[in-house]
């Protein structure tokens, strides 16, 4: 990878300090002090963003933010979205493994699928944009993997139908499994009731005709139903998921884990958008 210009760094620390510091002004010293360059250095730094309406050079020599950085981040507030960045990871990956990636994020007990990109075998079906499946089992404990234990409690608690005993360690081994790899994985235990519709998720059965990997071995065949990996928001929390469906087949442990990890990096790449260096899944 190409190495960035250190000019592009000190340009870059100068707008950051101002950034973590919002509302105060400073001199050419307390700059000097803080982001520890030299004097000569700064005071270029700081004259040229001054120029272009970075910065503003007050009356009393102090600095502050300038118009035209105030525009550029009310344009990026405004049109700011993930899924910008999304919207070519997920083509990449419904025409790589012939399937459907939909974006789905989490609205209160819902889950919401904000958009879709669908490889040409499945062309004649797809979860519609807009369309709403509850947050429930499996499909569901992607989003609570990263989530303190009270908060996974109290979901698991507020189930209707409960788990059972045998149901609950299942579903805490798949998001140890998911903190391990970055991604989680559904496979098909009854191939005889499933398809690729999500009937079976919305009825809430709760011996429905999947079940979560906990593991697998790389010379065993798996029938998948999805692969889902998260896309960290800023504040550390999973902003929404990306979900490979439609995976038909019998794929390899060795190819469970190429799709999981085609799938991670893409969604580690994304959150890298919200949270540049902060977020990272799996291994």
């Amino acid at each position: 990878m190409a190495r960035s210009s250190p000019a592009v760094q000190r340009v870059a620390s100068v707008l950051n300090f101002f950034a973590e510091h919002p509302g105060q002004p400073f001199t050419l010293t307390d700059l000097v002090k803080g982001l520890k360059l030299s004097r000569a250095t700064c005071h270029a730094l700081l004259t040229g963003l001054v120029e272009v309406g970075y910065l503003y050079r007050t009356s009393e020599k102090t600095y502050v933010l300038g118009p035209a950085l105030a525009a550029i981040g009310r344009s990026a507030s405004t049109n700011y979205s993930p899924l910008q960045v999304a919207q070519p990871e997920m083509r990449a990956l419904a025409d790589e493994f012939d399937a459907i990636c939909t974006a789905f994020f989490r609205d209160g007990y819902d889950v919401i699928a904000r958009e879709r990109a669908a490889a040409v075998s499945h062309l004649g079906w797809s979860i519609a944009r807009g369309a709403r499946l509850p947050l429930r089992p499996p499909f569901a404990a992607i989003y609570f993997a990263w989530s303190p234990p009270a908060e996974v409690e109290a979901w698991l608690e507020g189930l209707d139908p409960l788990p059972n005993a045998k149901q609950r360690a299942q579903m805490l081994e798949g998001m140890a499994f998911a903190r391990e790899y970055g991604f989680m994985c559904v496979r098909v235990v009854r191939p005889t009731v499933v398809s690729i519709a999500t009937d079976w998720l919305v009825a809430g059965d709760p011996n429905g005709p999947v079940e979560l990997m906990i593991k697998f071995e790389t010379d065993q065949d798996y029938a998948l139903s999805a692969v889902n990996a998260p896309v960290f928001g800023a504040d550390g929390r999973v902003a929404f998921v990306l979900g490979l469906v439609g995976l038909t087949g019998l794929r390899s442990g060795t190819e469970v884990m190429r799709i999981g990890t085609r799938l991670r990096e893409a969604c580690n790449r994304i959150s890298s958008f919200s949270a540049p260096q902060k977020f990272a899944a799996g291994r």
